[in-house]
């Protein structure tokens, strides 16, 4: 059934989940490339796939894989380059966002603060993976971080009187 009109009240979070779902199904299209690369490339991480795929020689490593899936070991597991980044910036937004909305901010205030953390990360992840002149990349990080730290600003001064 069509969500009730009581839900769909709070524009500020509708626009959050908008662009939460945008950034999430960014993170999905990123796993895709990964997999693609690494087929076209014949250079899988698991030897029963390189074996399904051609042979054990195909257990290795690629730099075009690479590029998607550097590998970083943490107490989780291996973690991909551009999907590591991506959880260390999008879940902490997927936070921030959530508490922000319920802060009843400006609809077209909050609404940019979305738009400009999403696109942010959108360009972050097309200068990674095409290896675009620097400092493109850097600079799209650090404008994703600004409405994160302003929406985190907001949260601490709403709160500051209940701690």
């Amino acid at each position: 059934s069509a969500p009730s009109p009581k839900r769909m009240e709070n524009k500020v979070f509708m626009s959050f989940a908008f662009y939460s779902t945008i950034l999430i199904l960014k993170m999905y299209v990123v796993a895709i490339i990964t997999g693609q690369v690494r087929l076209r490339k014949k250079a899988f991480a698991n030897p029963e796939d390189a074996l399904r795929n051609g042979g054990l020689q195909y257990y290795r490593e690629d730099p075009d894989v690479e590029r998607c899936r550097r590998r970083v070991r943490s107490g989780a597991g291996i973690a991909p380059a551009a999907h590591r980044n991506d959880m260390e910036n999008i879940f902490p937004f997927l936070f921030l966002g959530a508490i922000y909305s319920l802060l009843d901010p400006s609809p077209a205030v909050a609404r940019i603060h979305f738009f400009i953390f999403c696109v942010g990360r959108i360009v972050h992840t097309i200068a990674y993976l095409l290896q675009l002149k620097a400092p493109t990349r850097s600079v799209a990080y650090s404008v994703a971080q600004l409405p994160c730290f302003s929406m985190a600003l907001q949260i601490l001064l709403a709160t500051t009187p209940y701690w």
